[in-house]
């Protein structure tokens, strides 16, 4: 008779069979027998389950087994079981039921792990509770065991993360009876950064006030989270004191903090602020990242002052506080779009100098806002320069401008462009000939073209003898025609 698919919840079984009586239910610390749920499966097929659980057991787990047998059975046997890898904590509860056993802190991670990971969280409610009533035998000392913080933390962790907040603050409680001396600083700002995510300001807050009542300071990542906090509930006010707060505590800012405090600036309409925060930051000691300067950046643009924009960008290059990686693409996309493809190649310029490289796609903007204006010399300039660097830009720009050269009669340049290209890996496609065979037909330079049209021959660009011909006859006819005027 096959077994029935075990529902997702993964119920359990309703007792362990083994040759050794198995009082871990009548124990005072465990759960009673009646509270366990049964399969729903029928008594032969249930019996028939717990057999086969019976021989596995007997078969890896031995007669007196020490935490480390146990863990290596949980880990090594029966985790990777198909049909008993959830019956982990009814292990874990038989084997607490042993006289002659005793939990440590290793089956006690292993098993809180586990059950956080598979969401398991009334199991984990049990299992800390256990732990509380039945602490890890490096606890029998003076001092408690140096891993119950740790295990306790996880546990908290994954309470916050799925919103179970009364579960993670009677951890946090059970945890506190436990250790030695006060909660590490990491735990507060879990919990506090838990109440924000889900949109309990007032609790985080709470939970802050307890932090300092316990006399635990906090760092720089409990204002953050506070502070975002604020920013997020529309009291910038608040948000500004509370980065104050930090400065009185004696905990110095980290480019997180400024970055918050920037973007509520803006969001405030406060654009003078903001600006005068960065600067604030650079004198401070403190790093811009790529994300200050798209904030600010990004912000200043959003209010009408691209040029002001491009000004402190050319500020920051020249003070060495520029990210070296630093895109600037969108002030160059802003510059083009305003029609002021000017001062987009002065910024591109000035910051390239000081050793921030455009990217790809600010070079390619800025090509395109060249060719519309018809300045074919100054974009073939940049793309000289975007080849010597390294930076190849796509087929179809590359084609664009090299059509946009041979219209204009540039053909000594568009040919030194492609080898330039070939020699930095950017080989040229069929278009990429036929554009400059083109181009010198117009010029009458019909050796040039013909060696170009050899070179398409070998590299198989040319299909048939009709196109061969086509091109050759073009090659000529331009010539006599040039020769007539």
């Amino acid at each position: 008779m096959a077994f029935k698919k075990l529902p997702k919840n993964r119920p359990k079984i309703e007792q362990l069979p083994t040759s050794a009586p198995n009082p871990a239910f009548s124990s005072p610390s465990a759960p009673s027998r009646s509270s366990l749920p049964t399969f729903p499966l029928s008594s032969s097929t249930t019996t028939a389950f717990q057999s086969q659980l019976g021989h596995f057991l007997n078969a890896h787990l031995k007669p007196c087994f020490t935490p480390q047998d146990l863990l290596t059975f949980l880990k090594n046997h029966l985790h990777h079981h198909p049909k008993f890898t959830h019956l982990d904590l009814h292990i874990f509860r038989y084997a607490a039921g042993l006289d002659s056993f005793r939990h440590n802190h290793a089956t006690f991670e292993w098993m809180v792990r586990t059950l956080a990971i598979t969401h398991r969280f009334d199991g984990l409610r049990f299992l800390l509770e256990f732990i509380v009533s039945n602490p890890c035998p490096c606890s029998d000392g003076i001092f408690s065991c140096p891993r119950t913080e740790p295990i306790f933390r996880f546990a908290i962790y994954s309470y916050c993360r799925v919103g179970r907040f009364d579960d993670a603050l009677i951890a946090f409680d059970n945890m506190r009876k436990l250790i030695d001396g006060l909660p590490n600083v990491a735990v507060y700002n879990m919990l506090i950064h838990g109440f924000v995510k889900y949109g309990e300001h007032g609790k985080a807050l709470g939970l802050y006030n307890r932090m300092i009542k316990d006399r635990v300071n906090p760092d720089v990542y409990t204002f953050n989270i506070l502070i975002s906090s604020y920013c997020r509930n529309s009291r910038f006010e608040l948000a500004l004191e509370m980065f104050k707060e930090m400065k009185v505590k004696g905990c110095s800012p980290n480019v997180v903090s400024f970055n918050t405090l920037i973007k509520g600036f803006f969001r405030e309409r406060q654009i003078e602020e903001a600006i005068g925060m960065a600067y604030e930051m650079i004198e401070l000691g403190c790093e811009l990242s790529n994300v200050t300067c798209e904030i600010l950046i990004g912000g200043v643009c959003k209010e009408g002052r691209a040029l002001e924009a491009c000004d402190l960008l050319i500020d920051f290059s020249r003070k060495d506080v520029l990210p070296n990686r630093y895109d600037y693409f969108d002030i160059i996309e802003r510059l083009c779009g305003d029609g002021n493809v000017g001062r987009a190649m002065e910024v591109m310029y000035e910051l390239w100098r000081k050793g921030n490289v455009p990217s790809l796609i600010a070079c390619t903007v800025l090509i395109e806002g060249l060719r519309r204006l018809g300045r074919i010399e100054e974009a073939f300039e940049l793309m000289e320069n975007m080849l010597k660097e390294g930076i190849l830009p796509d087929s179809v720009t590359y084609n664009c401008l090299l059509q946009d050269m041979c219209i204009a009669g540039k053909m000594v340049e568009a040919n030194r462009l492609r080898l330039l290209a070939s020699s930095k890996g950017l080989d040229s496609d069929g278009m990429t000939y036929s554009i400059l065979v083109s181009g010198y037909a117009k010029e009458g330079k019909r050796k040039e073209g013909e060696h170009l049209v050899d070179e398409m021959l070998d590299r198989g660009f040319i299909p048939d003898i009709a196109t061969y011909n086509r091109l050759m006859h073009g090659l000529a006819n331009e010539e006599c025609s040039l020769r007539r005027r």
